[in-house]
């Protein structure tokens, strides 16, 4: 048995779910998909009390047919994720549609036992502790309808049930507007940012000082000192031809309207070298880090989710030097090309699905790296990309081809300045949003807590009582088990 608040509110009673409610289990296979269809939900469709609609997959009608033969959704029953992620709950809309496996559909007697009431206490804080731990699975936990089934819930008097979801919607309608107006921040930063990466690299940002500046040494005549200098460090005449090609290689002007003192250079003449990393296998420990892609974020390196190696040799190769950019050559197709910089937190090496940029001291690792992440180079990713079943591609010669608004040394670390100015000033904004959003969060988990506990709203002592509408429940429930033979489990379909 689950054990409950050691307490009850005057009129209330406690019932297992499956006293309460018809439960569907959908776990089994998965049907195969179409383009077009009938919608089929999966987990991943359930959040926050409703359905998102995004990312849909379809059924064909002759499979719908086929796969929902334990039972159709009716609107207003309520849904349940069994895994991926375990608790959250919505209600069916009133559309036709089709359900994946990890998802249950509890089905009330709506006169008795009102779904809205149902799905608040299933997602009530004190519920969801207790489902979570009934679950099974380590790396991902769910429920099965065995597990799920003694699952106890309290049950308020029926006019109660009525005022408690009156109460919630009322409440939760705020935070859900309070919450839908602070959305709008992120995509604005977004767009804020692109804007600010795009100013910079236009030479906007420095245009005052430029004119306060007008003696700094242009790009072309920097660019050409870097051809000499390297010239000589050829180790032999046909490096030193390879070198000479990379330089006479004249770039297209993918980087429109620079400033006179500024120049569209391809990569390539910037860097040393482009180097891809390790295709070692790794350990999940070790003397030193592996990079991944994944470790890759938002210009950042994020030390989450490592892997190791401790080969003496590796290490010795594929050893980051502090303020290194990496590039992402192979990932989905809208993730391919992100870039971050390596700062020489710890030490580290990197994996085979990045290339490590040595570029030389005239460009600014910073600088190149907010270029890297600007729309410009997205747009450049795209362009140039090699696309596979699932992945796509960009080697180091495409990416040696790219072209790299260049200027002087001067002005990229004050570009880098500004940029850092204004990023820390969206890094603000985005811990406010963060910060206001976990506090509506607990605001509306504080509500549903209160609801059931009954302190959200007052008890009327003219009320039925829990406890009688429960055995008129229990008498409905006999009635169908008695109809179907089956626990109320039919596989009877009903029309659309």
């Amino acid at each position: 048995m689950s054990s409950v608040i050691d307490f009850l509110p005057a009129g209330w009673d406690t019932a297992s779910i499956d006293e309460l409610v018809r439960i569907i289990d959908y776990r089994g296979r998965t049907p195969p998909y179409s383009q077009e269809g009938i919608p089929h939900l999966r987990s991943s469709n359930i959040r926050n009390f409703g359905v998102i609609w995004d990312g849909l997959k379809y059924v064909t009608e002759e499979i719908f047919q086929e796969y929902m033969t334990r039972g159709l959704p009716e609107e207003g029953d309520v849904l349940l994720t069994t895994e991926g992620p375990l608790g959250e709950v919505a209600l069916a809309p009133n559309i036709k549609f089709s359900l994946a496996q990890r998802m249950m559909l509890l089905r009330t007697d709506r006169h008795l036992l009102l779904p809205e009431y149902l799905m608040y206490q299933l997602a009530n804080p004190e519920f969801q502790a207790r489902l979570k731990g009934h679950g099974t699975g380590t790396t991902v936990k769910g429920i099965s309808a065995r597990n799920f089934k003694p699952l106890k819930i309290y049950l308020s008097p029926l006019n109660e049930q009525h005022r408690i979801v009156a109460k919630i919607e009322a409440l939760t309608t705020r935070s859900r507007k309070a919450r839908a107006a602070l959305d709008t921040i992120p995509p604005l930063l977004d767009q804020f940012r692109q804007s600010v990466l795009a100013a910079a690299f236009r030479g906007d940002l420095t245009a005052d000082w430029r004119a306060q500046n007008p003696d700094v040494e242009p790009a072309e005549k920097l660019l050409e000192r870097i051809r000499i200098n390297r010239l000589p460090k050829a180790s032999s005449s046909k490096q030193r031809e390879k070198i000479s090609k990379i330089y006479d290689f004249q770039e297209v002007g993918e980087v429109p309207d620079l400033p006179d003192s500024w120049r569209s250079t391809y990569l390539e003449k910037l860097a040393e070298s482009l180097n891809y990393g390790t295709s070692a296998k790794s350990a999940p420990s070790g003397e030193v880090p592996v990079l991944r892609m994944g470790n890759l974020q938002g210009g950042e390196i994020d030390w989450d989710n490592l892997v190791y190696s401790s080969n003496e040799g590796e290490i010795n190769k594929y050893s980051l030097k502090p303020y290194t950019v990496l590039f992402n050559r192979t990932n989905s197709p809208e993730l391919v090309g992100k870039t971050s910089i390596y700062r020489g937190q710890r030490a580290a090496i990197f994996a085979g699905y990045l290339i490590r940029i040595n570029n030389f001291e005239e460009l600014d690792p910073e600088y190149l790296n907010y270029y890297l992440n600007s729309n410009y180079a997205k747009a450049m990713c795209w362009r140039v990309k090699t696309d596979g079943v699932s992945q796509s591609n960009i080697n180091a010669q495409k990416l040696g081809k790219f072209e790299i608004p260049f200027c002087s040394l001067q002005e990229q670390q004050k570009i880098v300045q500004k940029v850092d100015r204004y990023f820390a000033c969206i890094r603000a904004i985005e811990k406010y949003y963060q910060d206001n959003h976990t506090n509506l969060n607990s605001l509306d988990q504080s509500i549903l807590a209160k609801a059931f506990r009954g302190q959200l709203v007052t008890q009327d002592t003219n009320d039925e009582p829990a406890s009688v509408l429960l055995e008129r429940i229990r008498a409905e429930r006999e009635k169908i088990k008695k109809k179907t033979g089956k626990g109320g489990k039919g596989k009877g379909k009903r029309k659309r």
